[in-house]
């Protein structure tokens, strides 16, 4: 049987185990928020400049054709964006 000692000595490393677990939760918990924020964020600004675009691309329509019949082309071509489905 293990003498007393050796118990104390799991007993305090099993509770050190468990305060460094907790930590690596909260810090976890944390992170994930920072994902949500940062993910509406970029949804955000994805979704303004989009406007963006459009808002250029209709001011540059509305412009006056160049002599000898040139069309103005759009500003920005908008290629699928990486990673989205």
């Amino acid at each position: 049987m293990p003498d007393s000692s050796q118990i104390d000595q799991i007993t305090e490393r099993v509770e050190r185990l468990l305060v460094r677990y907790e930590e690596l939760m909260r810090t976890n918990n944390l992170l994930n928020q920072q994902i949500d924020t940062l993910t509406q964020e970029r949804d955000s600004l994805k979704s303004r400049l989009g406007a963006a675009r459009a808002r250029v691309d209709a001011l540059l329509e509305r412009l006056p054709g160049e002599p000898g019949g040139s069309t103005v082309k759009p500003a920005f071509k908008t290629a699928p964006a990486r990673g989205d489905a």
